[in-house]
């Protein structure tokens, strides 16, 4: 079976994140790393990948040429190729214009089964995978817990208020999965090594039909609104009645 595992690179948080007053858009000058609910897909594939006992997980990512730094922890984990899309006409691009790039690319892949995080950690749209899917033109299963593949289908179990679905899709199929459903490994240091020698392709705009006037221009920023009256209490021993007669005070009690 061959897997194609969509992630994104997007600014660590260890370095902050913040917005560019410049290009009104997230600051994306700062190392990038993988988003941590795609660590999850990552591992899920290279699961599916053990026990089937053999295959191919290649990550398919779009963003700067170093990005590719980024997705060399998905190698370092375990897959054996990466992609990435990069080109300056894509810049920018929207939700439309990033699931036509991501599409192009998965079709040159001809992957049997395409997984992706539930949501990426900078812009937590979750909507990536449903519009992917539908330029592919394939089922697709979100929120997916627990995910299984046999024969020619794949099933996938998720929660919900009522209950647990459990949802079975043929193949080829689109699969959104949760961070509840394993723990992502740490690489190794023979995996961060090999990583390095590991296949890893660039594709431009044209390669994958992406288009050129898909970005998106922010007019202005609104900075948020004040926060209200605060008051910090230390706690020496009376922090309980503080609080009491602070909220006594506003009326809330």
């Amino acid at each position: 079976m061959k897997i194609a595992v969509c992630v994104k690179a997007v600014p660590d948080a260890a370095a902050g994140r913040r917005l560019d007053p410049a290009t009104k858009r997230l600051d994306r000058s700062v190392e990038l790393a993988i988003s941590d609910f795609d660590t999850y897909a990552v591992e899920e594939a290279l699961k599916l990948k053990d026990a089937a006992g053999d295959g191919e997980v290649v990550v398919v990512s779009m963003g700067p040429e170093r990005a590719m730094d980024a997705l060399r922890k998905a190698l370092a984990m375990g897959a054996d190729r990466a992609v990435l899309i990069s080109d300056s006409s894509l810049e920018g691009a929207d939700l439309l214009g990033t699931a036509t790039a991501l599409a192009g690319a998965l079709e040159k892949e001809g992957a049997d089964l395409v997984l992706f995080g539930q949501q990426s950690a900078d812009g937590g749209g979750a909507v990536l995978w449903a519009a992917v899917a539908e330029r592919l033109r394939r089922p697709v299963i979100s929120q997916v817990s627990e995910l299984t593949a046999e024969g020619g289908s794949v099933t996938g179990k998720r929660q919900t208020e009522f209950g647990y679905d459990s949802i079975r899709a043929p193949l080829p199929a689109v699969v959104a999965v949760s961070d509840a459903i394993n723990t992502p490994r740490y690489p190794s240091l023979k995996g961060i090594m090999g990583a390095k020698k590991k296949p890893q392709d660039t594709l431009s705009a044209g390669d994958v039909g992406g288009a050129a006037d898909s970005g998106t221009t922010v007019i202005e920023l609104s900075p948020p609104p004040p926060r209200g009256e605060a008051r910090k209490i230390e706690d020496d021993g009376t922090a309980a009645e503080k609080i009491v007669e602070f909220l006594a005070e506003k009326r809330l009690v």
